[in-house]
């Protein structure tokens, strides 16, 4: 496995599972097959409600902890000095775990300065190994970095050969934040499994569309996190490196950047008005 370094030295795996819409019923089979073919770094959050199966699962798996990542992300109801902290004991609970390796804000929205002053104590205290934000564009991220300790080492935001967050990526460079996407398939959007050009490119490595497009991603920098709940989907999904995108790919797939969100706009006040009311999706940490 590819690992990234972020800006404080830690290696992070370059590829994950993700459990975003995966219900806590059935997240404990999904990650132990996940890690049973070979992912050691599993994503999710405490809006996802199911952080106690991603626990449940590595502590079965019988691998050390130390080579599992995990990465979770404080929910908007539990932003704000003292909040946060409090919500990053109740993850590490339910994760079976004495340490994060990466905690993000999962919004952009309420006291995200409060929140994120949280997540640099408990990193100071070695709860956290990186600290970071998720959904972040890039008037947000720079005007978070300029007024914290420390820049943030991730931000995950959506990242797909139909979005590929190339001026984002400008400012994230400056700070020395990198790049994780979520939605790296783009859940089908956009024809995306019948893309032409995705396809031809797939044939001549003998690769599936969801393949190349993961590839393109993990050579053009990217952290990625895909989902799927079918074990034999999960192994084709990291079997990506065995093979390269040349140069004349590369610039191919480049051509598809739309250059738009296909599901979420942060900036939009109505959605914003929505995050307000979905602030009770999480019950804040006593």
């Amino acid at each position: 496995m590819q690992t990234i370094k972020l800006n404080n030295g830690i290696e992070m795996p370059q590829m994950g599972y993700g459990v975003f819409q995966i219900t806590p019923e059935e997240c404990e089979r999904c990650v132990s097959d996940a890690l049973s073919v070979g992912y050691r770094m599993i994503d999710t959050a405490q809006a996802y409600w199911n952080e106690e199966g991603v626990g449940r699962a590595w502590k079965k798996s019988g691998i050390q902890r130390e080579d599992i990542f995990l990465v979770t992300k404080v929910w908007i109801s539990n932003y704000g000095e003292g909040q946060t902290l409090k919500s990053i004991e109740e993850s590490l609970r339910k994760l079976q775990t004495d340490y994060i390796d990466l905690m993000l804000l999962h919004q952009p929205f309420c006291d995200r300065y409060g929140a994120y002053r949280d997540l640099e104590k408990a990193y100071k205290s070695g709860k956290l190994r990186a600290i970071g934000v998720s959904n972040f564009y890039p008037d947000h991220l720079v005007d978070l970095a300029a007024n914290m300790e420390i820049a943030p080492m991730v931000n995950q935001v959506e990242t797909h050969v139909f979005n590929q967050q190339v001026e984002a990526r400008k400012y994230m460079d400056e700070i020395g934040t990198h790049i994780m996407s979520w939605g790296p398939l783009v859940e089908g959007k956009n024809n995306f499994f019948h893309n032409p050009t995705l396809a031809r490119i797939g044939e001549k490595y003998n690769k599936s569309v969801a393949q190349v497009a993961l590839r393109w991603l993990i050579q053009s920098g990217v952290i990625i996190i895909p989902k799927s709940t079918r074990k034999e989907r999960m192994a084709e999904n990291l079997n990506i490196f065995d093979f390269v995108l040349d140069a004349d790919d590369m610039s191919a797939i480049a051509l598809l950047d739309e250059k738009h969100s296909f599901f979420i706009d942060h900036h939009d006040g109505q959605m914003t008005k929505q995050f307000m009311d979905w602030r009770s999706l999480v019950k804040p940490a006593e």
